[in-house]
């Protein structure tokens, strides 16, 4: 009997072929989409995802705005737990044109590095960009969009920091995993200060954040209230809290927008769950005098939901396997397309996983009013209605 369902719940699916085409297309269109908007949520959150435990960021208590002074380094660095200290400032510079954004820090170079494992450079590159004061040390991605190498000169227009400024591409980095951000641009924090100096000398000696590595990532708290305890009351004083909470700070700006993606998301199976819903019951109503004549031989109620429910299922999980296997393609393409805005965009497991559940829950919904329509029709009911 099994195996006689399965055939007849098949040969029924392609009976209307064009619909059945369109509802499988609307199924493809709404779970790769919420596929994508699932992928575009998880990219906002990737840079705090990736953070490591075993590292504090310190910056100033009212705003990134305000710069912290140099010597806090020498305090920092004294404290029980703390292993190594380094610094970074945002440079905000333009590459020819302003839609050419991509991340650009002045850091320390002999510091930064070794507190960043997963940015991974060629040592002889590593030590080129140490040695040479107007160095500078990019990812892969932005090195591949723009057509730089090694050795290139780099030009930027300040925007912070004004002027006209250039490096010399000493290095270009991968990442140790996918989930690493391959779009950064690094250059000598001491060539920025140097040329602070001279400009704007009452700016000069100041950093951004300091980054600080532990020694046990446990001591996080202990250590950020010690660090913000140590500079109370100073001219200016300090904000200690871990990297990933630095990240989700930036996330929490736009959390609004996020809320919306997520709805979107589940708008769009809302509305198919609806279209595919509609396609059964109109599938249901054509063959009330089939499901009558099944029942008149003998079949129960519940092998005429079987039928209504298989195929329902068997259109939205053909539907969800499609498109789930074209929504790899379109991430890739996407993640590629928009490097700057989305330097992580990549499909989580949870997604895929995610997008076979809807599309399930849309065959099932789908076939909830119908089935129950038709395991309740008499059969001299179901006869007398069409014939």
């Amino acid at each position: 009997m099994a195996w006689f369902l399965a055939r007849l719940v098949l040969r029924n699916c392609f009976r209307h072929p064009l619909r059945t085409a369109l509802t499988a297309l609307g199924i493809i269109v709404a779970i790769t989409a919420f596929g994508l908007l699932r992928t575009t949520v998880d990219a906002w959150y990737a840079g705090a995802e990736a953070s490591s435990a075993s590292r504090l960021v310190v910056r100033n208590k009212n705003s990134l705005m305000f710069p912290l002074p140099l010597y806090y380094r020498n305090r920092i660095e004294q404290l029980e737990g703390v292993k190594s200290v380094s610094y970074a400032d945002w440079f905000g510079g333009i590459y020819i044109d302003r839609k050419n954004f991509f991340p650009q820090f002045a850091v320390e170079p002999l510091s930064y590095f070794p507190m960043y494992p997963e940015f991974v450079v060629p040592p002889e590159q590593m030590k080129a960009f140490q040695l040479d004061r107007r160095g500078a040390i990019v990812g892969r991605k932005t090195a591949e969009k723009y057509g730089w190498k090694v050795g290139d000169q780099i030009p930027l227009i300040g925007t912070v920091f004004a002027g006209n400024w250039s490096f010399v591409l000493r290095g270009i980095y991968h990442g140790a995993d996918a989930r690493t951000d391959e779009s950064q641009f690094f250059f000598h924090w001491d060539n920025l200060n140097e040329t602070v100096k001279r400009i704007l000398p009452d700016k000069a000696n100041q950093v951004g954040i300091f980054l600080v590595a532990l020694e046990d990532p446990s001591t996080a708290p202990a250590l950020s209230k010690q660090i913000d305890g140590m500079f109370a009351n100073s001219r200016a004083e300090t904000l200690s809290e871990t990297e990933k909470a630095f990240q989700l700070s930036f996330v929490a700006m736009t959390e609004a927008i996020l809320l919306v993606i997520q709805v979107v998301s589940f708008l769009i199976i809302v509305i198919i769950m609806a279209v595919m819903a509609n396609t059964m019951a109109m599938t249901a109503r054509e063959r009330r005098r089939e499901y009558a004549t099944l029942k008149a031989i003998g079949f129960e109620d519940h092998h005429v939901v079987a039928l209504i429910a298989g195929e329902s299922l068997l259109i939205s999980l053909a539907g969800g396997a499609i498109g789930i296997w074209l929504l790899y393609p379109l991430a890739a393409w996407v993640g590629h397309r928009f490097a700057t805005i989305f330097p992580i965009f990549i499909v989580s497991d949870r997604t895929p996983l995610a997008a076979a559940a809807m599309a399930a829950l849309i065959g099932v919904v789908a076939a909830c009013a119908p089935a129950w329509r038709a395991a309740t029709l008499k059969v001299a009911d179901g006869f007398r209605a069409l014939g």
